[in-house]
This record gives structure tokens, sequence and C-alpha cells, in this order.
């Protein structure tokens, strides 16, 4: 990916160095950071005493004594509401933390990353999630962090039916058809969520496996491709045949996560926080990480998703170059592997710089197999304008359909809506 805008040395402020005379990067910048909450030690860590007794914002200053952060930790319920309001009232945030990015970049209220970014850290990102958030060749926000989607299998009960982890779907419609007949339907073999809450998860999950999706090659919507239809009737096959949990429209994420804690699922495909979600839940399961399944002769991919940095414009700042500098000393601080690290392991998530990976892998050599699914995944569309009428759209046309109506119907008619 080339970056839109290089980085250069301000020509001042080397002629300042040169000559030998003290030079003060900052002058009493005052940067607003939000940030979102993603469970209960978020805000320790950032406000409280979640890093060897102190905090990010006590550390950040300590080290940066001429940049002051204003720092709010905000849930996800409100986080979309307080970010309109604030730019309602022209009081963006300097620093965001959010999932979306498109409708802020395409009204024209942030800054390129090139221009506040330093050269060695973007080189550290993951590249294919960099790709994520550029729009018009130019880069308008940074991935905070990850997590990924694979297949979780019950290892006990596949040792008891005595048979092997599926990696095609002929091969997973014959291990659901082996745990209905051991079990007798006491333990549901198969989970799938197509509720207002991930019903975009499930489309991408079987359209992917099957050489589909949301786009085609050249970037354009093509959501009612023979692959796509193909692939959403196999999985609405899954349920007819009762291979899965009774209610996929209202069954959330975290009711099948809820189940295969209790050992009443077999497989489910989830993110990486299944473990610390079925640990804390008091379930002792024995569970197997594989790739999802994907159409015979087709390759499994991953859904993966990130969230992400970005700054806000703000042209009423006197000194632009040092508040651009002051957003990059956030983020090289924030991206430190002594501080990231810490960050990422205790909300279960993944990274989303290179320079973490080695320490995490040392902490829990498991997690190297987390890398490999990085390395498969695909991203929703988020960069585009449509993307939420046909995340909304998919998971419609996955309902309908699960009540009798025709996918192909459904999907052909969502397509239309786009190109008219």
């Amino acid at each position: 990916m080339k970056r839109s805008i290089r980085f250069a040395m301000m020509a001042s402020a080397t002629a300042i160095l040169t000559a030998g005379m003290a030079f003060a990067a900052y002058a009493d910048v005052e940067l607003d950071v939000i940030i979102c909450q993603y469970g209960p030690n978020t805000n320790d860590w950032f406000l409280g005493s979640g890093m060897d007794g102190s905090n990010f914002v006590e550390k950040f200053e300590a080290e940066n004594p001429d940049i002051k952060l204003n720092l709010d930790v905000v849930s996800w319920n409100d986080v979309y509401t307080e970010v309109d309001t604030r730019i309602a009232s022209d009081n963006a945030p300097d620093i965001l933390n959010i999932d979306v990015f498109a409708n802020y970049a395409n009204d024209g209220l942030l800054l390129p990353v090139s221009d506040y970014c330093p050269d060695d850290l973007y080189e550290d990102f993951f590249p294919s999630f960099i790709e994520q958030s550029v729009i018009d060749d130019t880069v308008w926000a940074v991935p905070d962090l990850a997590s990924a989607r694979a297949l979780f299998c019950n290892a006990d009960i596949f040792e008891e039916v005595g048979i092997d982890y599926p990696a095609t779907w002929s091969e997973l419609e014959d291990a659901c058809q082996a745990i209905i007949d051991y079990y007798d339907g006491e333990i549901y073999p198969w989970g799938i969520d197509m509720t207002t809450d991930e019903g975009q998860a499930a489309f991408a999950y079987y359209t992917w496996g099957n050489g589909g999706g949301f786009v085609d090659g050249d970037g354009e919507w093509a959501l009612n491709t023979d692959e796509n239809v193909e692939a959403i009737e196999y999985a609405l096959g899954l349920v007819d045949k009762g291979f899965t949990n009774p209610n996929p429209a209202t069954q959330t994420r975290y009711d099948l996560q809820d189940m295969f804690a209790a050992g009443k699922l077999a497989m489910l495909i989830a993110p990486n926080q299944l473990p610390t979600y079925v640990e804390d839940k008091g379930g002792d399961i024995n569970m197997v990480t594989v790739g999802i399944p994907a159409a015979d002769g087709k390759e499994s991919s991953s859904v993966g998703v990130m969230d992400r940095v970005m700054a806000f414009r703000d042209d009423t700042a006197e000194d632009q170059d040092a508040r651009n500098e002051a957003i990059g000393k956030f983020l090289k601080f924030f991206y430190d592997p002594e501080n990231y690290v810490g960050w990422v392991s205790m909300e279960g998530f993944l990274p989303a710089v290179n320079s973490a990976v080695e320490a995490l892998v040392e902490q829990d050599p498991s997690f190297e197999a987390w890398l490999d699914v990085l390395g498969g995944c695909q991203f929703y569309p988020t960069a585009k304008a449509e993307w939420d009428q046909v995340k909304q759209g998919v998971i419609a046309a996955e309902q309908n359909a699960l009540t009798g109506a025709s996918i192909k119907d459904e999907l052909d008619a969502l397509q239309e809506s786009l190109e008219g």
C-alpha cells in the first residue's frame, strides 16, 4: 500500500537542532481522546490503576509533560451518539477509537494518517489491516486491535462420537448427523447466528467459503451471485435438517457461546476470546480451534474484525504541526509493546502490529495458531458508503429466508436497490 503523503522533518525544526538550540517539540498541546469500552478492564487500564499501579494517561503524561490528555472511556452503546453530538457542536475529539470511519472521512472530518503517524509505526501495522481504512488511495485510520473468527470444536464430543473435525461442507454435514445420532438430539451439532447482532457474519462465513462474498474482484457490490445464493441455501439447509440451534433468527452468538460453555453445542464459529468467555461462565470445555469449513474444493477463510484509531481535523488549532506531532506521540506510546501487549492481552484481542507478536507468542505459544488465522482473514467492506445498508439488507434477507422466502429473490432485490 503506497502512502499518499510521505513524512518529512520540519525544516524549521531541523534548522534549530542543527544550530544546537533547545527545541521543544510540543508546546502545551491538549488532546481530547475518546476510547471505547471493551470490557471491565478498559477504564482501569486507561484511567484507573491498570498499568503496574498507574494508568495509561499518567504514564503518557509523565513521559510527555508538554502534552495533556483529556481522555474519556465511553461505552459502545453511547459512543456513536457522543461523537455525533460533539461533531455537531464543533467539538470533535482530536483522537477517536471506534469501528467505523468512512462517513467521517467522506465528510472531510479526518486527517490523513500520513499527517501524523510516524513512519516506523506505520510500517509495523499488518498491511491487510491498513488496507481496510483506505478511500481514494488515502489511509484515514489505523487499526486499534483485532479479533478473528475460527471454528471451535468440543474435543470430548468428537472423541466420544469417534469423528474427525470437518474441513469441508460435506464433512460438516456428516459430523452433524453423527452427533445427532449419537446423542439423540440432546446436543446441537452446529451454531448459526442470523440475528440482527451478527447476521452479516453468517453471510460472510458461508459466502466466502463458497468463493462469493459481498463484493466482486473490482470491489463492486455482488450480493446475488450464484455462489452467494448457493452458500446461504446450504446454511438454511443445515437449519432445516435439524443440525443447528433451534432459533437462528433470535439466538445471538452470546446465546450460542453459553450453549457451548454448557456442553450443549458441539461446534461454534466464534472470536478468539471464546476460551476466556467460557471460563468466565464457569465452563470446563476441552476445545480445539480449526479452520472454518468451506465448500468442497474451496478455500477456508476467516472473518477479520478490527476497530480503528483516527484523528479529526481541527482548523482552529494554533499550531497544526505541534498538534500532529502530539497525536503521533500518542500513537507511538500506545503501540509500544511495553504498553500495547498488556492492552490486547487483558481484553483478549489480537494485535494489529508486528512488534507485539513475539511478546504474545512468548507469553502463550498457542497464540501462534491465531497468526495463521489472521493471515487468511477477509474483512467486511466497511469503507464503502453503502455498508450499513448492505449489512442490514443481508440480515433481513437471511431472516426472511428462514421463514420461507426465496433467498435468491431477497438478494436480487437487495442488489437492485444498490444499483438503482
